[in-house]
């Protein structure tokens, strides 16, 4: 299985696994699955860095979080842009937009507790 982690996924599973499901934790932890994580998520994350307790404790170096966690980047496209503007306007958050934009055109279970995202499709475990 394909899985895009919604940013608090990948906040969570470096610094805060207890807030996981055990299903999220279960499909994380299982090897044979390809874990994502978007440069959408990393950009939120540094926005917000300096105003959220959590975020302002994470690693400096994010690349390095990533490799160490196993998991693998994924770039933000012209196509997923494209496709987060045109999704219908069911969620406010624009991070949570290009997010699901990319877990859809990349055929990627997007694993998020925002039940908000369901909106745009199968694309959510948790």
């Amino acid at each position: 299985m394909k899985l895009l982690l919604d940013t608090h996924a990948f906040v969570w599973a470096m610094a805060k696994s207890h807030l996981l499901s055990s299903r999220a934790a279960r499909l994380i932890a299982d090897g044979a699955n390809v874990i994502l994580v978007s440069a959408v998520s990393a950009y939120e994350i540094e926005y917000k860095r300096g105003r959220d307790p959590v975020l302002s404790r994470l690693p400096a170096d994010l690349d390095e979080a990533v490799k160490r966690l196993g998991f693998d980047w994924l770039d933000l496209s012209p196509a997923h842009a494209v496709m987060a503007g045109r999704l219908p306007r069911l969620h406010g958050d624009p991070f949570d937009r290009m997010l699901a934009a990319q877990a859809l055109a990349e055929h990627a279970t997007l694993l998020t507790c925002d039940a908000g995202v369901l909106a745009y499709g199968p694309v959510v475990a948790w």
